[in-house]
């Protein structure tokens, strides 16, 4: 399916590709294809490109003296683009401790929603999540799919600081927080894994259009994936899906 998309300057040196303002994963799976298709073509002084819910953001490194010719250039890519193109996307597992040593909101959404907390921990942990883009902070994925029971209202005071690793609930989304920081989501676990390493290449694992599942461990199992990942020798679980 392709889609009517909007082009438009963005700042001197950037143009920004818009689909219909959803969230939608057929519109991912467009946004993925189109992305790769500029990526592995021969556009000269690409600088990186990001993607969020709905929209591309191409950067150049030259400011613009003709945006026209430009934006007709991804065009013209974005024809080229058949249904049968796909993308080499990846399901990550992802293991979660939930003890209470971490889920230090748990308790009070298992009582505001009147579930227990084993319920609310396996309701996150049986959903197969979407990664639709990396934003906020580097290496935070904004993932969708996350069971309508769980829906929970940010914290009208945040938190200044929130621990590396923290599992979260937000509104309608989960996520996990890669590195301290202050936020205002429910935090219902941990994980042991490291999300951002500015020393690897890339530096985040997940892309867009990958999965994620969350799997619950004991917090021994998590002392011993940490010392794993603090020594450099943690292998995390993925597997190669159809994308």
């Amino acid at each position: 399916m392709t889609y009517e998309l909007r082009y438009k300057p963005y700042g001197e040196r950037s143009i920004l590709i818009e689909w219909p303002a959803v969230i939608d994963k057929n519109i991912l799976s467009d946004i993925i294809r189109f992305k790769e298709k500029i990526q592995n073509s021969n556009i000269k002084h690409l600088v990186e490109i990001k993607n969020a819910y709905n929209s591309l953001l191409v950067v150049y490194d030259f400011y613009f003296v003709d945006f026209e010719n430009e934006i007709k250039t991804l065009q013209e890519l974005y024809n080229q683009i058949t249904p049968d193109t796909k993308s080499i996307l990846k399901q990550w597992k992802i293991p979660v401790c939930y003890d209470t040593l971490f889920a230090i909101d748990l308790e009070e959404m298992a009582f505001e929603k009147g579930l227990s907390k084993t319920s609310i921990i396996t309701l996150h942990s049986q959903t197969v999540y979407t990664v639709y883009f990396i934003g906020f902070l580097p290496g935070f994925m904004y993932l969708g799919g996350l069971n309508e029971k769980l829906y929970t209202p940010r914290k009208a005071t945040p938190r200044l600081k929130i621990e590396k690793g923290a599992v979260a609930i937000g509104g309608e989304q989960t996520g996990v927080y890669p590195s301290e920081s202050p936020g205002g989501w429910n935090i219902i676990g941990n994980s042991p894994i490291t999300f951002f390493n500015p020393k690897n290449d890339p530096p985040c694992f997940v892309n867009a259009g990958d999965t994620i599942v969350f799997e619950p461990i004991s917090l021994k199992k998590y002392k011993d994936i940490k010392t794993l990942v603090d020594a450099g020798v943690y292998q995390l679980e993925s597997e190669v899906v159809d994308g």
